[in-house]
């Protein structure tokens, strides 16, 4: 069952350049699939009442371009299949004659108290009613951190951060991760794998390790454990 929205790009919405930024598309994403939630009864206060959950593990967006400030977007979601603790989900941003970019993403469903993954219930799978995936080149979940990273800086979790479940929101990774390009816009695809969950009180340390394709940024605690790895592949690789 497909779930759509239309909007415009708002101001606050965009980069220095004037286009929709990289955590921008994130938020489009994640807000089309938490409004397909909430329409079908199965929103945040209902898997918090149930003590259920869906959390992101991991993130796959192509982008062809960013659309600029004021432009006319649709967003799309739909859910691709379940797999026993998961759940997939494909996401498009498209504007009159164009997609934007598309993506790919996995979900693990919990079980909020005792915290823990657990096999995707029946009712899950029937009120969400999974489609065809979009036909795309899928990458792994897991994504490789090479040795030679480099420390670029630290830094501790904000409020503004935090989401419904009392940790770092995932579009949050993706945006402190992009502190380190350069240019934005020489990124064609980001994939993200979501590790340990990040609360308020966490100090984030960045380390950043570049090649020819791809920067590749690892997000870890104040002890050295890796919360989130993001990875930004550069266009023409």
């Amino acid at each position: 069952m497909k779930y759509s929205f239309k909007g415009r790009v708002r101001y606050s919405e965009v980069a220095a350049d004037n286009r929709l930024s990289l955590p921008g598309i994130v938020n489009y994403f994640q807000d089309c699939s938490i409004f397909q939630s909430e329409t079908i009864g199965h929103g945040i206060e209902f898997l918090q009442k149930e003590k259920r959950g869906w959390v992101l593990s991991a993130w796959q967006i192509v982008i062809n371009e960013r659309p600029t400030l004021a432009e006319a977007v649709e967003v799309s979601t739909w859910a691709t299949g379940f797999d026993k603790l998961y759940g997939t989900r494909n996401f498009v941003l498209a504007g009159e004659e164009r997609t934007f970019a598309y993506a790919n993403s996995i979900w693990v469903y919990m079980d909020l108290e005792k915290g823990r993954p657990i096999k995707v219930e029946p009712e899950e799978m029937v009120v969400y009613q999974a489609e065809a995936p979009l036909e795309m080149k899928r990458e792994p979940r897991k994504i490789k951190v090479p040795e030679d990273v480099t420390f670029v800086k630290s830094f501790p979790v904000r409020q503004d951060q935090i989401d419904t479940n009392n940790h770092v929101n995932n579009s949050q990774y993706i945006s402190m991760a992009a502190e380190c390009l350069r240019d934005p816009d020489d990124t064609w695809q980001v994939r993200a794998e979501y590790k340990k969950s990040a609360t308020l009180s966490t100090e984030i340390h960045l380390y950043q390790a570049e090649d020819q394709e791809n920067v590749t940024v690892d997000l870890r605690d104040a002890t050295g454990n890796s919360l989130a790895v993001v990875e930004f592949r550069r266009r023409g690789c």
